[in-house]
């Protein structure tokens, strides 16, 4: 259960979850007291976690991420909840187990992604993705329309996808431009092909082994022609 901001009801939130098989329901607007939980945990994070990390002069991300992994582990999961009349961690280890195991970080970043169809430009075999031209690869190049998935936070991976499975088919990349300037192209075959009929070099060997074969075993041969008589 979340409540209806933004982050939480974005695109890449909802497929995400609906993929990992979570049913996600919202609050009712205007309605925090239906987040109880969350909104108690956050204020323990604001008047003690925080407290904790005032005197720090220069916290950097990673302080604080291990600041706040040690306080959760070392405090939070053991101290006596008032309204559980006992630790989180107790509480959770006497009720039943009906965890799941987490999937890998590879997983999770190809689940929480949008799918887009777009128009293939014939010129060049790009699409258009926020803003920025990508490339679909060459043997793909026949397809009219095509699927895509990203992330709109990271647009280092994008994903040809088979619309009608979600397969992953390849990797999409942005244009090196400079690549291309510097690139060689495939030369051209000459025009001036000679195109004049070749002469005739009659029966091949083949065939006239099959007219021998065929001839010397005395069968009439299928059509005969039809002898028209003079006129008297």
């Amino acid at each position: 259960m979340t409540d209806n901001g933004a982050a939480m009801l974005a695109e890449e939130t909802t497929t995400g979850l609906a993929k990992l098989g979570v049913l996600h329901q919202t609050t009712l607007p205007y309605s925090p007291y239906q987040n109880a939980k969350q909104e108690s945990f956050w204020g323990r994070i604001e008047g003690r976690l925080m407290a904790l990390l005032e005197g720090c002069e220069s916290l950097t991300l990673d302080e604080l991420n291990l600041a706040t992994q040690a306080w959760t582990e070392q405090e939070y999961h053991h101290a006596k909840h008032s309204e559980l009349g006992t630790s989180p961690m107790n509480r959770y280890l006497a009720g039943p187990n009906v965890r799941r195991e987490c999937p890998s970080t590879a997983a999770l970043s190809a689940a929480f992604r949008i799918e887009v169809e777009r128009r293939q430009r014939r010129s060049d075999g790009t699409v258009s993705i926020e803003g920025g031209r990508f490339e679909i690869p060459s043997q793909y190049r026949h397809l009219e329309k095509v699927n895509l998935q990203y992330a709109r936070w990271d647009l280092t991976n994008v994903d040809l996808v088979d619309p009608r499975t979600g397969a992953i088919l390849c990797p999409v990349k942005p244009i090196d431009k400079s690549a291309n300037a510097d690139g060689q192209r495939r030369r051209l075959s000459p025009a001036n092909v000679d195109l004049t009929p070749q002469k005739p070099a009659g029966l091949p060997a083949l065939m006239t082994k099959l007219l021998t074969e065929y001839a010397a075993t005395g069968v009439p041969p299928a059509y005969l022609p039809t002898i028209e008589k003079e006129a008297e």
